[in-house]
């Protein structure tokens, strides 16, 4: 930091898996919140099947700590791999080029021009209603093998190009920002979000009903050399925060609650110095999150008003 001319903040990379992509990474952002308190933290976390009782733990760590995090759930990465690139077995490699492409397209506005720029800070102000509220949904398109490219088409509202498992026909959106990359311009855009919103099935909340934000960045998306994503002239990715992400919460806490109820393996967290009633702290935080979700989607403009005139 000490080398930077102007520093805006930090990108964080880690799992909620393992000691160290869960633990580390709670003792790292308490730190640099401590010394950078005033910087963006965005956070890129890998979201894992099994492990609920360190992704929980990290969770309630890093919630006050963090600014936005975007998640990739491993299992829907592994079926994006299958099932849009013809990979029968997915390695490591073939993950992280996928989530490399995410990441290039969130930062590409910091590293080249465009007709409408997006920087660390206008992502948290245009994503995050509400401070705990931060945990957007990542969907790319068009995530296509070199074999598919004429296929091309921008299916960013398609359940099936999300990089966490949940359904949003199910949930609200409360804000969404398209990140396009290429050769796109403003009037074509515009044209594709008026289109957007006549479908019913993308529901805002009714407190924020414009809901887009929009960035145009003239740098196609680039290929890794021997990559498994096809070479396209446009791409879009979509950080979307919407309720229904909730569904995640939901999948972890339920997993959660399984083995805490036994006590399974909890010996080894108290043994390496741990509380036990961290863990019900931890699940009675990720509990009121889960809460915050579901009150964001029903809270409606109308009820604000009744509740300040009495």
């Amino acid at each position: 930091t000490d080398q930077c001319t102007g520093l805006q903040g930090f990108l964080i990379f880690h799992s909620f898996g393992g000691g160290t992509g869960s633990g580390f990474t709670s003792l790292l952002m308490e730190r640099l919140s401590v010394d950078y308190g005033k910087k963006s933290k965005l956070e890129f976390a890998i979201y894992p099947a099994p492990q609920p009782y360190n992704s929980i733990l990290t969770t309630h760590t890093t919630l006050e700590h963090s600014d936005c995090a975007f998640m990739v759930d491993n299992e829907a990465i592994y079926d994006i791999c299958r099932r849009n690139l013809d990979i029968e077995r997915p390695t490591y490699t073939n993950l992280n080029r996928l989530i490399g492409q995410i990441v290039s397209s969130i930062t590409a506005s910091l590293r080249f021009d465009g007709a409408l720029n997006v920087d660390l800070t206008e992502f948290q102000t245009n994503l995050v209603p509400y401070p705990r509220i931060h945990f957007p949904l990542v969907t790319y398109s068009p995530i296509i093998s070199a074999e598919k490219a004429y296929h091309e088409q921008l299916a960013c509202f398609e359940p099936s190009n999300q990089m966490v498992k949940c359904d949003p026909r199910h949930g609200k959106y409360m804000a969404c920002c398209m990140l396009y990359r290429g050769d796109v311009v403003p009037k074509d855009v515009n044209a594709a979000i008026a289109n957007i919103k006549t479908k019913r099935s993308i529901q805002f909340v009714d407190w924020c009903p414009t809901g887009f934000k929009v960035g145009i960045n003239y740098q196609p998306p680039t290929v890794v050399p021997g990559g498994d994503l096809a070479k396209v002239q446009r791409a879009v990715c979509m950080l979307s925060n919407t309720t229904a992400i909730a569904e995640a919460w939901a999948r972890l806490d339920h997993k959660f609650d399984l083995m805490y109820a036994k006590r399974a393996f909890v010996h080894w967290y108290v043994g390496e110095g741990m509380e036990e009633g961290e863990f019900s702290e931890a699940r009675e935080d990720l509990a009121a999150l889960e809460k915050d979700y579901e009150e964001v989607g029903t809270e409606s403009v109308e009820d604000e008003e009744e509740g300040e005139e009495y």
